[in-house]
């Protein structure tokens, strides 16, 4: 029989020097250690260009204009630039933009699928319907909006549902991504009818579940009360107002727009998003979302919503905003597959943005390596900023 473990070898070493190879082994793993952390040279840092591009849409500046270390900001850029599956980065700080570059495939006229960065757009329509008086309350029970499935409703705690449940995701259904039935459904282009059919796993209002189905529910809620599609109403009352456009939107089988997902914005529009909640739903002296409706929607209903993701800790809920502490500060964000990110922070009066590789169908490790990076990417940066 041959040996299982290969060749003949020159033998194994005595104890004694065993002991000297493991410890010379572990001196070289800790200067390889600390190599790796030093991080780029001062002058490699000198030489990232991160200067905004000059077009007409944004106020501009630098960060020692506005009171950063240029080469705090460098340093993201020259970890971005590393990153295979980043597409761009943007810092806006007090209202200006101060760094923007974009890589791989990323570019400053590339409107990106922002994939579950969407559900916060839906959020705001939300409070436009509101300030518009197409909707009268968040109160107000799901089925109001789906008249015609009421009837058919064999479960009586669905007739209990507010749209409130719905924003701060205690609607009471459950993830898709649990079961690969309820995940099938998510995929089949046709939804107002599973209202009807879609089990609820928890009474409404209880307990915290993050559903795409009750994302897209609330925008159909939406479309019903203002009698419009989501696209039109945040072209109109949203969009236009900040000076963006809508990008394509993708509609289910009933011609509504997916108001869970799949739409695309330029990253410099996702961040004029970002400044209109940063700055209390106003934008250039325009109240474009009543500041009450920022207030609400970026309070924190659910907590532990989601397991710590590289430096975001304590990640709770709001209405369709996640919240989250990275360093020493509090943070507000849209988030999408792929690593798509709108991130607030209100101390440093600052958001950053991040669009990437959409990933679109694609799940598990092969897509969170990437997105868990992201996360990494502006942790870093936030929490390298000091306070004041």
């Amino acid at each position: 029989m041959k040996n299982s473990v290969g060749k003949p070898g020159p033998g194994q070493p005595t104890t004694g020097k065993l002991n000297k190879l493991v410890y010379s082994a572990g001196i070289i793993l800790v200067i390889l250690m600390l190599a790796g952390c030093k991080g780029p040279s001062t002058e490699a840092l000198q030489a990232v260009d991160y200067a905004p591009l000059s077009n007409d849409d944004w106020d501009v500046s630098t960060p020692e204009a506005e009171g950063l270390d240029p080469l705090l900001v460098a340093n993201l850029y020259y970890d971005a630039s590393e990153l295979e599956k980043i597409y761009s980065v943007l810092v806006v700080k007090n209202g200006r933009l101060i760094a923007e570059d974009y890589f791989n495939e990323g570019s400053v006229a590339q409107k990106a699928l922002v994939q579950s960065a969407t559900k916060s757009v839906t959020s705001a329509l939300v409070g436009i319907a509101l300030d518009q008086g197409c909707l009268s309350s968040i109160d107000q029970n799901m089925f109001a909006y789906f008249p015609e499935y009421a009837d058919r409703v064999s479960d009586s705690r669905k007739r209990e549902i507010t749209i409130q449940d719905m924003l701060q995701m205690r609607a009471g259904f459950p993830p898709e991504e649990s079961d690969q039935a309820l995940w099938k459904a998510v995929w089949s282009g046709n939804y107002d009818h599973l209202v009807v059919d879609f089990p609820l796993t928890h009474d409404p209002g209880t307990t915290f579940q993050y559903s795409n189905l009750t994302a897209h529910w609330l925008g159909i809620i939406v479309a019903r009360a203002c009698d419009t599609d989501l696209e039109s109403l945040g072209r109109d009352y949203l969009f236009q107002p900040l000076g963006a456009e809508v990008g394509r939107w993708r509609k289910d089988l009933d011609g509504y727009n997916w108001g869970a997902g799949e739409l695309h914005l330029t990253a410099r529009d996702a961040a004029k998003f970002g400044l209109l909640y940063l700055q209390d739903g106003e934008f250039e002296g325009n109240q474009i979302i009543s500041a009450e409706w920022v207030h609400d929607s970026l309070q924190t209903y659910a907590e532990d919503a989601y397991e710590n993701i590289s430096g975001f800790k304590d990640i709770g809920y709001g209405y369709q905003w996640w919240s989250a502490t990275v360093g020493d500060y509090p943070v507000n964000f849209a988030w999408g597959h792929g690593g798509q990110l709108i991130v607030l922070i209100d101390e440093l009066d600052m958001v950053v943005v991040v669009t990437a590789d959409p990933f679109y169908e694609v799940y598990g490790s092969q897509s969170w390596k990437h997105e868990e990076a992201n996360f990494k990417l502006v942790a870093d940066f936030i929490a390298s900023l000091p306070e004041g």
